[in-house]
């Protein structure tokens, strides 16, 4: 089964067929490559509303359903993806001491 055109767009770093899907965990947005794959580990399905819903193979669930496609994730797949953000806060950066009033 293959994703719907009104779901495919291209990657904006590599032009690549891609769709996405809200993750079935958080509700976030998940970038998917367009195209199944049988070395995917995303299960990929419309839901009624007419989104796309994504949600990880697992030992659990090791099979898509029926109404269900793999897929690989494109971060896996892309040849120029976006740089990692840290989790660490930048350091500020100080310019000099704050005047202060001496006290007698």
């Amino acid at each position: 089964m293959k994703p719907a055109s009104q779901h495919v767009t291209t990657c904006r770093r590599c032009h690549a067929l891609i769709c996405w899907a809200l993750t079935t965990a958080n509700g976030k947005r998940q970038p998917v490559d367009a195209q199944p794959s049988e070395e995917g580990n995303l299960a990929v399905t419309q839901g009624a509303d007419g989104l796309l819903y994504v949600r990880s193979l697992t030992k659990a669930y090791p099979e898509p359903r029926p109404s269900e496609w793999r897929a690989m994730p494109h971060h896996a797949t892309c040849p120029s993806p976006p740089p990692r953000r840290s989790s660490a806060p930048t350091p500020r950066t100080t310019h000099g001491v704050r005047p202060v009033p001496w006290q007698r």
